[in-house]
């Protein structure tokens, strides 16, 4: 992390037993050498390493005395380093509550509070930095490849942005020379409860689409697939705000349901159509630890990758942020969770005011992101990222190959890009046919197209 810190004001965060930290004593003491007056991301990093360490310690004592220090650094309206501080702590301070109850407060009951976003809220929300249209256009450029010469289309869609990527693609259908495939987008009725959330349901957002498809005039069908339940995409209720629990658990979202749904019958899946696949921030909420139970050893995410493959689809898209957030060591996580979540944090800062609700509401969706890295574990920690790299070989191993993008594809990246910030860029990794978002050269988000071993070439 490069930014340096400017002065800090304290956030509203409080700490009990303030008497703990009259001076820094002892071992908060040697946690603070060489960083006392110069407390830049490196430093930062090192208390938060040092507080993991005192909790999984259970040195409460010590990691009171780090949390106090980080307390005055951290500010919610500050600079990029102090901003993502806050959130790191509020992450410690939620872990802490519960290895100690009694020693530790912070302010609010543990649920974060979250508006509903109408639909051009959440259209001017992805458009704010390329975090996720940087994947909206290298997939729907090798989606638009993958089905030259098919007269139908149909998109299995796993997103957390509702749809929000297909408009695009939509548009580009119309002006297909030998004119516009029949489109049907398949979605799940549930979504891990993650933001953005929308404030209505995954129905009506078809219903938006086919309307819009209509006007461009592609044929279109949208299906929901599984049971519509308190897992919804969505609410269509009036409220403007949904609660997140901060306890989130794997078990509460029925990917096993879903997985039961994936079949030819249950999709009404059609030979002479082109079956895609998409995975838009999504394969890192399907559990990744072996279950020899249910899955004979093997893990959801593995199941569910095996399960895609059986569909013989024509491509697999899958898009994701490029960091391994999936250690069991706490230390490790935070290491990797802070050297990659300043990116959008240091991005925002570029061009957007301390003060600005859209950016207030975009850090506090990547806080309530760190909040579950961070302050839990087992099943409730349900942010279980893997980078490109063990992204591609776990995809190997199910029996995928890659593909790689296009010079028309990079092409209308590039063109995106020019629209953002100069830092942002983009680099391909030939060795795994990636397409890989960069801020200022480092790693931010990739982007894969895969095809079944059994499924042939796609210049078949």
């Amino acid at each position: 992390m490069k930014t340096e810190l400017r002065a800090s004001t304290t956030t509203s965060l409080s700490l009990q037993n303030h008497n703990l930290f009259t001076s820094p004593q002892g071992s908060l003491a040697g946690a603070l050498k060489g960083c006392l007056g110069s407390l830049d991301g490196a430093c930062i990093e090192k208390l938060l390493l040092h507080c993991a360490s005192a909790l999984e310690s259970n040195d409460i004592t010590l990691a009171q005395q780090v949390m106090w220090v980080l307390n005055n650094v951290a500010s919610s309206l500050g600079d990029p380093n102090q901003r993502l501080t806050s959130w790191f702590l509020r992450a410690l301070i939620s872990r802490a509550s519960r290895v100690c109850p009694t020693a530790l407060n912070l302010n609010g009951n543990g649920f974060v509070q979250r508006r509903l976003m109408s639909v051009t809220e959440l259209a001017e929300y992805v458009d704010l930095i390329p975090w996720h249209r940087f994947g909206y256009s290298a997939s729907n450029s090798a989606i638009f490849k993958a089905i030259e010469g098919f007269s139908k289309v149909h998109i299995l869609d796993f997103s957390i942005t509702h749809c929000m990527q297909w408009p695009t693609l939509i548009d580009a259908l119309a002006k297909r020379p030998e004119g516009p495939p029949s489109l049907r987008i398949t979605v799940p009725s549930f979504r891990p409860q993650v933001p953005p959330l929308l404030n209505v349901s995954c129905e009506e957002v078809g219903l938006r689409l086919g309307n819009f498809s209509k006007f461009r005039q592609v044929p279109f069908e949208f299906n929901v697939i599984g049971n519509s339940s308190s897992f919804s995409s969505s609410s269509t209720s009036s409220t403007s705000e949904t609660t997140i629990m901060s306890e989130e658990s794997s078990s509460l979202f029925p990917f096993e349901v879903l997985l039961s749904q994936l079949n030819p019958s249950s999709l009404n899946l059609q030979e002479d159509e082109a079956l895609v696949i998409n995975f838009q921030n999504w394969l890192r909420y399907l559990c990744d630890e072996p279950n020899v139970e249910i899955y004979e050893g093997a893990s959801l995410r593995d199941t569910f990758l095996n399960t895609i493959k059986s569909l013989n689809p024509r491509v697999v898209v899958v898009v994701d942020e490029d960091s391994d957030l999936s250690a069991s060591s706490l230390t490790s996580r935070i290491t990797t969770c802070f050297n990659y979540l300043w990116i959008p944090f240091d991005a925002l800062e570029t061009f957007l005011a301390k003060d600005s609700p859209h950016r207030i509401e975009f850090e506090a969706d990547i806080g309530h992101k760190i909040e579950n890295i961070i302050g839990f574990e087992g099943f409730q920690r349900i942010e279980r990222l893997e980078s490109g790299l063990m992204l591609s070989q776990r995809m190997k191993n199910a029996g995928f190959f890659s593909i790689p993008f296009g010079e028309d594809t990079v092409g209308e990246v590039k063109a995106l890009l020019d629209e953002h910030a100069s830092g942002w860029g983009m680099k391909r990794e030939e060795d795994n046919n990636m397409l890989v978002l960069t801020w200022k050269g480092h790693n931010s988000v990739f982007a894969t197209a895969w095809v079944p071993t059994n499924g042939g070439s796609l210049e078949d």
